[in-house]
């Protein structure tokens, strides 16, 4: 059963976020979350393998289970007898949050002290994240190389969805362009599983060197190529059967996005496969993208548009690809076809 909290019990969680963080860490630290997750445990075991008083442990758990992530079963008096079990993904996500290359540790790099507690003001245009501190699109080299580092730090959810899906997605596809495709971590995820494709990322040529790494880092030498080039003033380039855009279109106003979709279909081989993906607006991934939501606030150039999967299956019937679906995952997949008689 799904329960929601209030909005004044939600609130009390907020007020103690950082308390909050500090049980997650501590249960990821002591391996707590590698006993609760394959569940049940009673508190008395739990205790004594993890070498912690189980009355402390008893009110620690607590904390655990307000945030939602334990179901809890004390079937008499004896405490010790009490029974958690974690709700399933648990460890993996607070690995994810809280490890040591865990996504919002990159994320708080970021700037984004300039506009606490002056949210107000930049809300009135008072306040802005300046080009030095955050440019978009990047305008140094050191500016781009150093953002597509922090986005491939995010691909997981991503590299699990392609995986998923490789057996039908890459069968009898020869060459795929990875538009925007950062430094290359996406594309050699790919190959990996397509043995008879090769990719080509398409991205701002300062980030060349960081894919001419990845490609032998990876062990895609002959496979992994770069093509630089700006999709915001330029056409993107012809000769493949299948491309994609992965976390690049939500980073800019409708117009942009169909622009670059109706250059894809332009570009695309008859036959050719489209493939975006994205995190596709729904209440978690809304959750997800707090932080960017927050922190841009103070970059007017940068859209970060979270938009429905319904939105891009839409459009790409409208541009005129066929067999518009969407693949089912960790995040979803949305694909199309070029009509093959088209040129």
């Amino acid at each position: 059963m799904t329960v929601t909290l209030s909005p004044r019990a939600l609130m009390s969680l907020l007020a103690n976020g950082p308390k909050a963080m500090d049980v997650l860490e501590t249960a990821l630290a002591l391996g707590l979350l590698d006993e609760l997750e394959p569940g049940p445990v009673r508190l008395d075991a739990l205790a004594a393998r993890c070498q912690v008083r189980p009355l402390r442990l008893y009110k620690f758990l607590d904390c655990l289970e307000s945030l939602g992530f334990l179901v809890r079963e004390e079937p008499s008096d004896d405490i010790g007898a009490t029974r958690y079990r974690a709700v399933p993904g648990l460890r993996a996500a607070v690995e994810a949050v809280v490890g040591p290359d865990a996504v919002e540790r990159d994320r708080d790099r970021y700037p984004w002290r300039l506009l606490h507690g002056r949210l107000a003001d930049s809300l009135r245009g008072e306040v802005s994240i300046g080009d030095d501190d955050f440019a978009w699109p990047p305008k140094t080299d050191a500016q781009t190389a150093d953002f597509e580092r922090s986005m491939a730090v995010g691909l997981g959810p991503v590299v699990e969805a392609v995986r998923q899906h490789a057996a039908r997605l890459w069968p009898g596809r020869r060459r795929l362009l990875d538009v925007g495709g950062g430094d290359g971590t996406l594309a050699a995820h790919v190959l990996d599983t397509a043995p008879g494709l090769c990719a080509d990322v398409y991205n701002l040529p300062a980030v060349a060197p960081l894919v001419d790494r990845n490609r032998i880092a990876r062990g895609h030498p002959d496979r992994l190529g770069f093509v630089g080039g700006d999709f915001l003033t330029g056409e993107l380039p012809r000769g493949y059967d299948a491309m994609s855009f992965v976390r690049v279109l939500h980073d800019w106003p409708n117009e942009v996005a169909g622009r670059l979709v109706a250059q894809a279909y332009a570009a695309l081989e008859p036959g050719g496969l489209l493939l975006i993906c994205e995190e596709f607006r729904t209440p978690d991934r809304l959750a997800m993208q707090f932080f960017w939501s927050y922190f841009l606030i103070g970059v007017d150039t940068c859209v970060s548009r979270l938009r429905e999967a319904g939105y891009y299956t839409a459009l790409l019937a409208d541009t005129g690809f066929t067999e518009v679906a969407v693949l089912p995952g960790t995040w979803e997949l949305v694909t199309a076809r070029k009509p093959a008689g088209q040129g």
